[in-house]
């Protein structure tokens, strides 16, 4: 009898932990779908158009730009950053090529890392984005960017 009891006991505490970890890949699966909609919509979509207000809306007001571009040291504001994006030739303005890709998302609580590659003109970025969800919204709070060799 014991061992019937035990055996009762222990499949539904499995049963729980199955429940438990379905949920938070439901979960992850739902923060992942909202970050890459973030970067498609806002991120991509505003870097091809020159949009700074699609931009702003996924970037967390008073963040740093920081990286290398062709070996050289690159840091800017957020505004020094949309600034140039604003006052440049956009991609699609320019008619030539523009390829993105996300290269791969890593979720933990409330925090997220994406790693993504940006191709324009004569530059091949791969970019570190720091995303943090507040109040229910993904915001990149830190990009770090460096121009790699195709």
């Amino acid at each position: 009898m014991k061992t019937v009891l035990l055996i009762a006991f222990m499949l539904c505490n499995l049963q729980g932990i199955k429940a438990q970890n379905t949920k938070k890949m439901e979960t992850n699966q739902q923060d992942k779908i909202s970050i890459e909609n973030a970067l498609e919509n806002y991120y991509f979509r505003g870097i091809y158009e020159g949009d700074i207000n699609l931009l702003k809306q996924v970037f967390k007001e008073g963040i740093l730009v920081v990286g290398d571009i062709k070996g050289q040291p690159y840091s800017k504001t957020l505004k020094q950053y949309l600034d140039g994006v604003k006052n440049r030739q956009s991609p699609k303005d320019s008619g030539k090529p523009f390829e993105t890709g996300i290269i791969s998302i890593k979720i933990v609580n409330s925090i997220a890392v994406a790693e993504v590659k940006v191709k324009m003109y004569e530059f091949n970025y791969f970019d570190l984005l720091s995303f943090h969800r507040i109040d229910g919204k993904w915001l990149i709070v830190n990009k770090m960017l460096t121009d790699v060799t195709p």
